[in-house]
């Protein structure tokens, strides 16, 4: 079975039938499905179409976001301005439909505080509503804690 370049169907043709077809038109000849019967083979500029299959799948790459991690940083005692600044920017992130890692780093005598990255966290989830869903309660991991956070579907 045979299909021209401009998608027409010629039929079921000869191989050396089909090869000169090809030569003619200065194209290849692409065996499309191997197992049907008969064997479908199409008329076509081979290098170009992978060509544009890899550019296809070079743009669906870019525009994949799923799995990406996006990480803010907060201090125990941030200022008000400073949290609303970190707040816009987790509000960014996850309309971008990132993940966003939320961690606030302890130093000094502020790791016997624990306390007050809980109520920073729970600032963070009061003023995203229901802009963001928890993917993982808070957990401390050595000097900081961190929360994570998904974008709403």
């Amino acid at each position: 079975m045979l299909i021209a370049e401009d998608g027409k169907q010629m039929g079921v043709v000869g191989i050396e039938q089909a090869l000169r077809s090809a030569r003619e038109a200065g194209l290849d000849l692409v065996e499309v499905s191997p197992n049907s019967s008969p064997p479908v083979c199409r008329i076509m500029d081979y290098s170009r179409y992978r060509y544009e299959r890899e550019k296809r799948q070079k743009d669906a790459r870019k525009h994949q976001r799923a799995g990406q991690l996006k990480e803010i940083r907060l201090r125990p005692k941030i200022g008000i301005h400073d949290f609303d600044v970190k707040l816009r920017k987790i509000e960014e992130f996850l309309k971008e439909g990132y993940k966003v890692k939320i961690s606030v780093f302890f130093r000094g005598r502020e790791k016997m505080y624990p306390d007050f990255g809980m109520r920073l966290f729970e600032r963070v989830e009061e003023s995203l509503g229901e802009g963001a869903v928890i993917e993982r309660k808070p957990f401390k991991e050595g000097n900081h804690l961190s929360m994570l956070l998904v974008p709403k579907r």
